[in-house]
């Protein structure tokens, strides 16, 4: 309890004084900030340049993936702080730090789509800027999922910072039931972050030639509701300013049949590969994304036993 109280205290002053910031002075904070835990921070220094390493191999030499990771540290300090600061962007503000480019693919009505949307994003830049993205598309309710801290108060906290935007929140592992009446009753827009290690329950597809555990959410929510499935990035467009990406969709069907949860999942693993090659500091790093897959990995990446639910 006292441990949670001062995290709360030091949270609430950090907060205080961010958000009182113009965006580009939180901005050259966080950097500062990413400067410091990078000399400071080793265990994860050495995450981030094993995984950079596993990742393109030869392609960057150790000189190229230390730079690369340096940068990744300021990159972190900078979506960190400007995260919190643009949580209190009002919305008539927001397209001073955010452009939203790729909106209208998602616009348009097909006989074949649900009236819900999904969306599979990434811990890209800001990430965060994700909720603020709803003027885009207004006729959507803006949703995703989060994992509470082990602080109640720090979640408390956190949420009722986030909840401003308008955005809905589900918790992954306590509110399955209201997400999935809320895709039933609502037209959601539902992002689901989908570049972390997912555990036993995740679908082992490639990454970098790799397999990782992936979480099976968006390809399984997209193919129970019909809904139409888009990956999405925040790339940094600038100091202070986020650029989101939305992508083509990912195809449901192949030969009029639906495909299986682990086809689209491998699908969403090479979009992502694909932003990550496009500006490799913008991506999270100093996450264990690569671990040793069970035996039978191989057969279950292959993705010809499970499918979608009905």
């Amino acid at each position: 309890m006292i441990r949670e109280g001062l995290l709360y205290g030091i949270a609430r002053i950090l907060i205080g004084i961010i958000r009182r910031l113009p965006v580009r002075w939180a901005a050259r904070l966080g950097r500062w900030g990413g400067a410091i835990a990078w000399a400071a921070a080793a265990r994860r220094r050495r995450v981030a340049l094993e995984n950079l390493r596993l990742a393109f191999g030869e392609e960057l030499s150790a000189r190229e993936r230390r730079r690369l990771a340096r940068e990744h540290f300021r990159r972190l300090g900078e979506n960190f702080v400007c995260a919190v600061r643009t949580l209190f962007l009002p919305p008539e503000r927001v397209p001073e730090v955010l452009e939203v480019q790729g909106a209208e693919k998602i616009q348009p009505d097909n006989p074949e789509w649900g009236p819900c949307r999904v969306m599979a994003i990434g811990h890209f830049g800001n990430f965060e800027l994700y909720a603020k993205a709803a003027a885009w598309a207004p006729q959507f309710q803006f949703a995703t999922t989060y994992r509470a801290f082990r602080e109640p108060s720090l979640s408390r906290l956190f949420q009722s910072i986030r909840e401003r935007s308008g955005c809905l929140y589900f918790e992954r592992r306590t509110d399955a039931a209201k997400l999935r009446r809320a895709m039933s009753s609502q037209r959601l827009m539902i992002g689901f972050l989908s570049d972390q290690h997912a555990g036993k329950r995740g679908v082992w597809a490639p990454f970098f030639g790799r397999l990782c555990s992936t979480t099976p959410a968006p390809a399984l929510f997209a193919l129970r509701y019909h809904a139409p499935l888009f990956p999405a990035f925040c790339f940094r467009a600038g100091l202070g300013k986020w650029r989101i990406e939305v992508g083509d969709p990912i195809p449901l069907r192949e030969n009029g049949r639906l495909r299986t949860v682990e086809a689209v999942t491998a699908d969403i693993n090479r979009a992502f590969e694909e932003a990550v090659r496009r500006d490799p500091a913008n991506w999270f790093w100093v996450h264990r994304r690569w671990r040793r897959p069970p035996r039978n990995a191989k057969r279950t990446a292959a993705g010809s036993a499970e499918s979608a639910p009905a």
